[in-house]
């Protein structure tokens, strides 16, 4: 009961009866809030009837905006339609258009673009539509032309420019604005297109450039690349600004290792003329001094010192040079005749040396063939100024030689001479041999007749007096000297505190000096006493002697034996020995003949020039493999240049240039200076080969990466394709022509993905485009179905008794469908039973059912399996085509005959059900 009460006494627009509410929505007052908001209620009822009875009293667009935003529905759309537009309602223009810009419902603003009672209300309406379809619309559409224009002027793209051009018929300002937008948007197109082709051109340039050697014009070609890329007037891309980066700073890579090789091969060429210079300096200043010798008067003690001290600092220079650069051939042979020179010197020197006691001996006792054999035994170099011993000597037999021959004033001329000399002596202070030369003139005054003698007596005498006076003040300065060096022998001979080396060196020293005053205020008993002091010396010291001289010996034995050792690797040098190798060994032997060290006085001089020797040899050796080494990496220098220079593969090239690189490595280093450059050359040489490698895989890279973007696009672009006719395969067949070329593509899940969507989209296009065709075979069907229905008209007169009548084809009569019909006039002429003819229709439309996929009756269950097995026969070998197979079924249904009406009413509804679906073409 309670829900009849609540149905009789509940409001009528609330009524369960949609009629009694619209009834009710007509009784309402929208003045009255209360039933205003009874109307809004209803305005969004379920009925339409309702709905429509209670909007027509509504007329408040800005509620029933509001109400739309709740729930939309025809009658509400268009009864703001009609008040926005102007056609019902009493609101104002203002009003109206500010409400129109507040919407954002495309639809709705379409329609008040084309139904506004005011040019400014649709022109609101339009600025308010974003979609350029609907902009079209409102351009070809619109009955306002002002809004026609504005409307056009917003159609930015090519596709809506044309479609303007094409759909615009109204008005002709649009079809030529349209066009002539059209044509100015494809003229700057195609200016950008040239444009774009251009900097595409300079930066291919550019980049073939940035993968070229170097060669005199690159950085001019560089140059001219930049200046015409930057006069250039359209803006690059990012990837174009980023390829045109990456390509100058290649090429400024190329540019500055050209710079970074010719100013280290600049660098290295001042440093090989500074070693030069420096060479031809030391060998300049050795034979300067060797010529100085040749020049003197006499070979000095300090002479030699000298000229030893300057030879050894030479040979450490040279060694230092040479491990940086080595020295070409002439200076060579300068240093080494320089070398054979001082040798020649200094063995002639050892020679007189070891015979200084009996030429000495063999002048005093005047024994002259003694003196000539010892002075020829000498055989001192001619040329070079004698020692003062020497020329002693030989003045000696000179003087003997020359006596007989010369006359008295010769001699007498040749004695003024040596008085000279002897002043002289006397004038420098030497004491020795002013009185050598002294007593030899006393002796020579002899020989003279007297009276010839007086000139040069005085003299003689006076040069005495000299002579004696020397020997005086000598005597009065070497008295107090030779008791201070008693003394201190004697203090020295009784310290115990010093050790052996501290008190040999001191005895040494003290001898040193005391020899040093000759026979000067000597005296037997300071020389006793001198003597005593040394001998307790030599006898204390006796043991420590004996224990360096037995070092001395093992010192000397080990550096005999690191000659020997030397030697032996000197006479047999291997062919192919590193010279880091020999320069480390040569270091060695260097520290092994400090260590042993000191030898035997007596043998040092010979064993040194034994080791002098075995060391230039050794570092000739060293030069000449530094040398060979040198040869040999500038041989895969080239080889390399050649490697780069040859038209290769990349990958290739820089496989055998890892193959030289190992046989640099193998070669050992050269000299010091070239090898630093012959290595920059040779990495330089090697960069530029993997830079090519790597500039390939770039290539390689890019290239690949354009593929797949280009096989993207095709993929984006036949995706987007849907075909609408048969015609439209052969766009089909090109885009899989065009992702044949594009094949192989780059290994990876991207291309496994992309083959995969393209084959799906393939396939469904195929699909496609057989049901067009498909289609299409039901389309031409239906165009001669006049033809099949006279047919049906003979076939039921003759089957009703009349004579069989032919009937007329059409000309344009496709010629299968008109062999079809030729049989249809046949049969008709000597007809078939109609359980036969019905059997061949049930057949024909089970087959068809099978063609488009439909169901089939289980009574038709025999047909269908015997119509599977004949399509799988008569398709053994070869593709069966759907529209084939449509065509023929189609031609075998003209051709069955002759139907009776009852027969065709049976099966003719489901025969063009079939078709039906055959039109069907599946979602795109």
């Amino acid at each position: 009961m309670s829900g009849l009460l609540r149905r009789l006494f509940a409001p009528r627009w609330k009524h369960s009866d949609p009629e009694v509410r619209r009834q009710a929505a007509a009784r309402l007052d929208p003045h009255q809030p209360d039933q205003q908001q009874m109307l809004e209620c209803l305005a969004v009822d379920e009925d339409a009837g309702v709905r429509l009875a209670a909007l027509e009293h509504l007329d408040d667009p800005e509620r029933l905006l509001l109400l739309r935003r709740e729930g939309a529905s025809p009658e509400l759309e268009a009864r703001l339609v009609a008040l926005l537009s102007g056609r019902q309602g009493r609101l104002d223009l203002p009003q109206r258009i500010a409400l129109v810009e507040g919407l954002d419902d495309p639809r709705l603003l379409n329609v008040l673009a084309l139904q506004g009672d005011n040019q400014q209300l649709r022109l609101a309406a339009l600025t308010r539509l974003e979609a350029e379809e609907d902009l079209i619309r409102q351009a070809c559409d619109n009955g306002i032309a002002a809004v026609r224009h504005a409307a056009a002027a917003r159609v930015e793209s090519d596709a809506g420019l044309t479609r303007l051009t094409q759909e615009a018929r109204r008005d002709r300002q649009v079809i030529r604005q349209a066009r002539e937008r059209l044509n100015r948007r494809r003229a700057d197109a195609a200016s950008l297109a040239e444009a774009r082709a251009r900097r595409e051109a300079l930066l291919a340039q550019l980049e073939q450039h940035a993968t070229a050697p170097w060669e005199p014009l690159y950085a001019g070609r560089f140059r001219h690349l930049m200046r015409e890329w930057s006069h250039l007037e359209d803006l690059p891309d990012a990837g174009q600004e980023r390829r045109f980066q990456d390509a100058c700073q290649r090429c400024r890579k190329v540019i500055g290792d050209h710079e970074a090789r010719e100013h280290a091969h600049d660098a290295d060429l001042r440093r090989r003329e500074d070693a030069d210079q420096a060479r031809e300096a030391l060998i300049e200043a050795l034979e300067e001094s060797l010529e100085s010798l040749h020049h003197g008067d006499t070979l000095t003690d300090q002479d030699i010192a000298s000229l030893r001290a300057q030879k050894q600092l030479l040979a450490h220079r040279w060694q230092t040079l040479s491990d940086q650069h080595l020295a070409d051939e002439a200076l060579r042979a300068r240093y080494d005749a320089a070398l054979r020179e001082y040798e020649h010197i200094v063995q002639a020197r050892v020679r007189l040396d070891e015979r200084a006691g009996e030429i000495e001996q063999a002048l005093q006792s005047g024994d002259d063939e003694r003196l000539t054999s010892l002075v020829d035994a000498c055989a001192w170099p001619d040329g070079l100024a004698p020692a003062p011993l020497l020329r002693r000597a030989r003045e000696r037999l000179a003087h003997q030689a020359t006596a007989a021959d010369q006359d008295l004033d010769t001699r007498l001329v040749l004695f003024g001479e040596e008085l000279e000399r002897l002043e002289q002596l006397l004038e420098s202070g030497s004491f020795k041999g002013a009185s050598r030369l002294y007593q030899r003139l006393r002796q020579w005054a002899e020989t003279f007749p007297q009276e010839r003698l007086e000139p040069h007596r005085a003299t003689l005498k006076r040069l005495g007096a000299q002579l004696a006076e020397l020997r005086d003040w000598r005597g009065f300065v070497a008295g107090p000297k030779r008791d201070q060096l008693c003394q201190a022998i004697d203090a020295l001979a009784e310290d115990s505190t010093q050790t052996d080396a501290e008190l040999d060196q001191r005895h040494r020293r003290l001898v040193k000096e005391w020899k040093s005053l000759g026979d000067a205020a000597a005296n037997r008993e300071q020389s006793a006493r001198f003597r005593a002091a040394s001998d307790r010396i030599h006898a204390r010291l006796a043991s420590w002697r004996e224990r360096q001289e037995a070092e001395r010996r093992r010192n000397l034995a080990g550096r005999e034996t690191l000659c020997e050792q030397l030697e032996s690797l000197l006479a047999q040098p291997d062919s192919a020995a590193d010279p880091d190798a020999l320069r480390e060994i040569r270091d060695r032997a260097r520290q092994q003949w400090r260590y042993f060290s000191p030898v035997p006085r007596d043998q040092a001089e010979s064993i040194g020039r034994r080791f002098g020797h075995i060391r230039h040899a050794l570092q000739a050796l060293i030069d000449r493999r530094a040398r060979e080494i040198a040869e040999a990496k500038r041989a895969l220098i080239e080889q390399t240049r050649a490697l780069r220079d040859q038209d290769l593969p990349p990958g290739r090239r820089a496989a055998q240039a890892k193959a030289l690189q190992r046989r640099w490595r193998e070669l050992g280093r050269a000299p010091r200076g070239e090898e630093q450059t012959l290595w920059r050359e040779f990495r330089s040489l090697c960069d530029d080969i993997f830079a090519r490698r790597e500039a390939e895989r770039d290539d390689q890279a890019r290239e690949a990466q354009e593929r797949l973007d280009t096989m993207q696009a095709l993929i984006d672009r036949l995706d987007a394709w849907q075909p609408m006719t048969s015609d439209e395969a052969e766009q089909l067949e090109a885009a899989i022509l065009e992702a044949t070329a594009l094949e192989p593509l780059p290994s990876g899940r991207r291309s496994e993905g992309m083959r995969q969507r393209w084959s799906g989209i393939v396939r469904a296009r195929r699909a496609r485009l057989e049901r067009l065709k498909v289609a299409e075979a039901v389309q031409r069907w239906r165009a001669v179905r006049p033809l099949l229905e006279a047919h049906l008209r003979m076939d039921a007169e003759r089957l009703a008794g009349a004579e069989p009548t032919d009937v007329a084809p059409p000309d344009d009569l496709p010629k299968p469908l008109a062999r079809a019909h030729a049989r249809r006039n046949a049969a008709r002429r000597d007809p078939p039973g109609q359980d036969e003819v019905a059997e061949r229709l049930a057949r024909l439309r089970v087959h068809l059912s099978l063609l488009s996929g439909g169901q089939v009756s289980q009574r038709d269950d025999p047909l269908r399996l015997a119509i599977q097995v004949e399509r799988l026969n008569d398709n053994l070998g070869r593709d069966a085509s759907p529209d084939e197979e449509l065509r023929q079924l189609l031609c075998e249904l003209l051709a069955t005959g002759p139907v009776s009406p009852a027969l065709w009413e049976r099966e003719v509804v489901e025969l063009d059900r079939l078709l039906d679906s055959l039109l069907q073409l599946p979602p795109p």
